[in-house]
This record gives structure tokens, C-alpha cells and sequence, in this order.
């Protein structure tokens, strides 16, 4: 009898052994849960001074995304940035709102992403037109999209409505100012 249960008792340890996944793979044929694991963060940003690529560094850290730089195809310089002179670039830029400056190449693999934060400098109480170019150059459909910003003195708030206004198929998501 005790030769029984010694049995018994070894084949109930084997079959609670064998049903624990081994660490790690505890939802590999979980269908719901490999979504989740596979849905990646995007942070796409345009830095003209350096300091919004700082603050996308904090951010893709934060959420453990990548990166993508959206790049003008001509660079901007200091004088282009001159806010003051009415003849700058960016100062043109931004008071032709159909303004699309072209940016070098394109985010081939934004399908892999669901979500993605843009992030600028705020220029003019808005975005920089640069981003519209970037946005009009990719389908963002099926992506929740995020928006920061850096700013001197102006929030996220017009620069976020006037993306949601200007692009209303997306599904808009949060922002924030990172000064």
C-alpha cells in the first residue's frame, strides 16, 4: 500500500509540474496577451535647437519606444529661426498655413506602431509645419497619437486642438508640455 501511494503522491508532483510554464512563458499561446506584448510606442519628434530631442529621449526611456527624427530637408539655421525678422523662414513658415517644408525620407515601418507621440517645439502658439508635412506623408490611421511639446512661454493646449482640428480621422490621445 505504501508502495501505492508513493506512486500515486510521484505522479501528482509530475502532473503539477508539467502544467506550470516555464518562467517567461507563461502567456506565450495566450492570444490576448501577445498583442498587448507586441504593440509598440513610436516617439516622433522635430528638434530645431536640440531641445525637443531632449525631451524625446526622456519620453522613449519613459515608455521604452523608439525613436524617429523628423528632418527638414533643409536644415534650419539661426537665422531661419528668427522669430523677430518677418522675412525668416520659419516666421513664413508659419504664417502660410499651407506651408509644408520638405523633411528627408519617411518612417518606413510606422505600421509597426500603435502608438506614436509627436513632439515639436511650439512655434507661433502651434505647431511647426513641418509636422503637418510628416503627418500628411504617413497613414497614422488605426494609432492613437499623442502630442509634447517644448515651449518658452506658450502650452501644448493650441498646438494639440489645432492638430485635432486639421487631421480629425486620427484618434487623438494626450499631451504634454516637457520644457
Amino acid at each position: 500500500m505504501k508502495y501505492i501511494t508513493s506512486i500515486i503522491a510521484a505522479c501528482c508532483l509530475m502532473m503539477t509540474a508539467c502544467a506550470q510554464s516555464p518562467k517567461g512563458t507563461e502567456n506565450q499561446n495566450n492570444p490576448q496577451t501577445n498583442q498587448k506584448e507586441m504593440k509598440k510606442t513610436l516617439i516622433v519628434y522635430f528638434s530645431a535647437t536640440g531641445n525637443t530631442k531632449a525631451a524625446a529621449q526622456k519620453l522613449a526611456k519613459e515608455f521604452n519606444a523608439d525613436l524617429y527624427e523628423i528632418t527638414p530637408e533643409v536644415p534650419y539655421t539661426a537665422a531661419d529661426l528668427n522669430w523677430r525678422d518677418k522675412k525668416s523662414r520659419s516666421t513664413l513658415e508659419m504664417t502660410d498655413k499651407s506651408s509644408r517644408p520638405a523633411i528627408k525620407g519617411k518612417c518606413e515601418n510606422i505600421a509597426d506602431y500603435e502608438t506614436v507621440w509627436i513632439g515639436f517645439p511650439v512655434w507661433w502658439y502651434t505647431a511647426p509645419t513641418i509636422v503637418n508635412t510628416f503627418i500628411e506623408a504617413h497613414d497614422l490611421s488605426g494609432k492613437v497619437l499623442n502630442v509634447f511639446a517644448t515651449s518658452g512661454g506658450s502650452t501644448v493646449d493650441g498646438s494639440y486642438n489645432d492638430l485635432k482640428n486639421a487631421y480629425p480621422q486620427y484618434t487623438w490621445g494626450e499631451s504634454r508640455l516637457m520644457n
